[in-house]
């Protein structure tokens, strides 16, 4: 069975806004993920504080340095990770090259060179090659992965106060798939203590990356299963007002392949995406859903109201509203396939700087911080996908059926 089937409920707090809850949702993706720090860090100068950070892989670390700081510190902590993970010495190397060679093809051969380095030699703070390489070590943790993540557990513990996340000052939940089972697991520190380990569990990518143990068993990268913690979010039974921000890194919509290195790229697009949109369109379908039957209770005889079966629909009958905001990195046509592990100065800084700019830009919406004023209502709202590959509603609902 799994650890955890849904999360439990929410408890309101502050958070900047007319919401009761405010969730940042945050998917995995590697060296992609400074675009979430970015994001985050306008949403904070915005006044939004998230009263729920949930998290996959690289956002599960975003998500613990946000939890496992104090307000004022977060954006500062978030900073000195990613200054340090793309701390790979290169960035002269390609300034002089790009001054030499300016233009997209020049970007994609430093990017290129970058990931070469990265697979070669690691990533400060982060990972480093296994020595002996695995296919000459003995059976057991060594022989099934690549990397070492040591490093990784040194920073977390530098710059995550976990006590800090375990006096749930911030709701923190972070998933990971459990290895013999196959099932999904979510920690959260509504019901569990929290460590590192957790966190580095979220992001144990394999082969890159060794299982992590957690109290006798062992678990992957959470992105095996789902990459984004959304319908984790939505299972918590808390009936409070929600604001989600779902910071996506991974593009369910993109271009036909022209070749190879094309197909790599769109490949992990989809795999990794997690089909985002559909989760949102399943979800409104089923506040419709709720709120119909809502109005019917109202018409019910008192005898019908207060059957088991009906009680048992009126507890189901969530009458919170949901406003969704999707923000979704758009990538650049020369990052390629080696984007999520392409940890260079300069592209970190490109990524941070648009999570910044496209958070900036939805905020500029007025709307996306007004509660739907339906009861059951879910609004979605999404300006970062050009409209014309933006997708159709999953489940489409005519209203006459309503």
């Amino acid at each position: 069975m799994n650890k955890h089937i849904v999360a439990v409920a929410e408890a309101p707090k502050a958070s900047g806004t007319a919401f009761q809850s405010v969730a940042l949702l945050l998917q995995g993706g590697g060296a992609l993920g400074a675009y979430q720090a970015g994001a985050y860090e306008a949403l904070t100068a915005h006044g939004i504080e998230p009263t729920w950070v949930a998290g996959i892989s690289i956002g599960a670390i975003n998500c613990a340095i946000i939890a496992g700081n104090p307000l004022e510190k977060r954006v500062e902590k978030l900073r000195a990770y990613w200054e340090k993970v793309s701390d790979s010495g290169e960035r002269g190397f390609i300034d002089s090259w790009l001054a030499l060679w300016p233009g997209e093809e020049a970007r994609r051969f430093a990017n290129q060179f970058v990931s070469a380095m990265i697979l070669s030699h690691g990533v400060p703070g982060f990972f480093e090659p296994r020595i002996p390489p695995p296919y000459l070590a003995p059976c057991g943790p060594e022989a099934t992965s690549w990397y070492d993540t040591k490093a990784l557990k040194a920073t977390l513990e530098e710059l995550v106060d976990f006590d800090r996340i375990n006096a749930k000052e911030t709701r923190f939940s972070v998933g990971a798939v459990e290895i013999t089972s196959g099932n999904f697991a979510y920690f959260d520190n509504a019901t569990d203590v929290i460590g590192a380990e957790h966190v580095m569990a979220s992001g144990a990518l394999p082969p890159a990356f060794g299982p992590v143990e957690i109290d006798g068993k062992s678990y992957w990268d959470g992105g095996l299963v789902s990459n984004t913690p959304l319908e984790w979010v939505l299972s918590a039974r808390s009936d409070l007002d929600t604001l989600i921000f779902q910071v996506d890194l991974w593009s369910a919509r993109g271009d036909l392949p022209r070749d190879l290195a094309g197909v790599a790229t769109r490949t992990k697009d989809i795999q990794y995406s997690s089909r985002t949109r559909a989760a949102t369109d399943h979800f409104r379908m089923v506040q419709k859903l709720r709120a119909t039957f809502h109005e019917l209770m109202e018409k019910m005889p008192r005898a019908l109201r207060e059957s088991r079966e009906s009680k048992f629909l009126a507890y189901e009958a969530d009458p919170a509203v949901y406003n969704i905001i999707q923000l979704v990195y758009r990538s650049q046509t020369y990052e390629g396939q080696s984007k999520d592990y392409e940890f260079s100065r300069l592209t970190m800084e490109d990524h941070w700087r648009a999570g910044h700019d496209d958070a900036v830009k939805t905020l500029s919406h007025p709307e996306v911080l007004v509660p739907p004023q339906s009861p059951f209502g879910v609004k979605v709202y999404d300006f970062t996908t050009p409209p014309a590959v933006q997708e159709r509603p999953a489940i489409p609902v005519k209203k006459a059926e309503l």
